[in-house]
């Protein structure tokens, strides 16, 4: 009998990087792009170096973030692909709505977080886009996957439960061998229609020892990594080389070099 192939058990975007996640069941890919709107806006943390006209990849501390703003994750996100509106929520309770492509959009979402964030900011919180770019952790274009066999091997040696969002992942896949993934590296996948090239492993930071259900840092997650694996690496960076649908239930697979 033929061991079952690792499989795709949930897809995720954030348009707002920083931002909660939004669950999807399927997503069209294209290629040597991210999965549409995932991290289409950031929310500079007063006057930032972003223009909108001349786009380039700048470091996350620019922007308000987990890795330094835990309190973010306090908030719940929904995000309306055909209005590009975002509610935010806390407590199941809406606290600002506003079109993210309309300025005036942008300044009710924007009055919120300068309140709500007031003790991290360096100046009035500006949110920033432009057209085709993302503003994942690193300059590629990238799809985001992470394996559950890892998750629970983390969760082993910790003693606790490790929610997989605190990763951002885009992809989570089951099925796989515990660390199956770093073997992909360099190597092509094909997920549901599309295929990818695995770029690099990824690197993790602070922002991975907050606990998305609660905004509280409680698991010294790259500490773990470090201690117990000689690395601080969870999850892999993949980039669409050929363009198609994926959605929950698709099988992964390794594809001939």
């Amino acid at each position: 009998m033929s061991e079952k192939a690792p499989s795709i058990s949930a897809l995720y975007r954030y348009p707002v990087k920083g931002l909660s996640a939004q669950p999807l069941e399927r997503v069209a890919l294209k290629a040597g792009a991210t999965i549409p709107f995932d991290r289409a806006w950031a929310i500079e943390n007063g006057p930032g170096r972003f223009d909108p006209d001349a786009p380039k990849h700048l470091p996350k501390i620019a922007f308000l973030m987990l890795m330094r703003d835990e309190r973010l994750a306090a908030l719940e996100t929904e995000f309306e692909e055909a209005t590009t509106t975002l509610t935010i929520k806390r407590d199941g309770r809406q606290v600002a709505k506003g079109n993210l492509s309309t300025r005036i959009g942008c300044q009710m979402l924007e009055q919120f977080i300068s309140a709500f964030m007031k003790e991290s900011l360096r100046g009035p919180p500006k949110l920033v886009s432009a057209d085709g770019h993302s503003f994942s952790d690193v300059a590629a274009k990238c799809v985001h996957i992470v394996n559950l066999a890892s998750i629970r091997e983390l969760e082993r040696v910790a003693g606790r439960a490790i929610d997989p969002l605190r990763f951002r992942p885009n992809v989570i896949i089951d099925g796989a061998e515990p660390w199956a993934e770093f073997d992909w590296v360099e190597k092509p996948l094909k997920m549901g229609g599309a295929r990818f090239e695995v770029l690099d492993r990824t690197l993790r930071c602070a922002a991975t020892g907050v606990n998305p259900q609660t905004a509280v840092r409680d698991v010294a997650v790259p500490a773990i990594l470090e201690r117990n694996w000689g690395h601080s690496d969870f999850g892999i960076y993949a980039t669409v080389s050929a363009p198609g649908e994926i959605a929950i239930g698709d099988t992964l697979s390794v594809e001939p070099t």
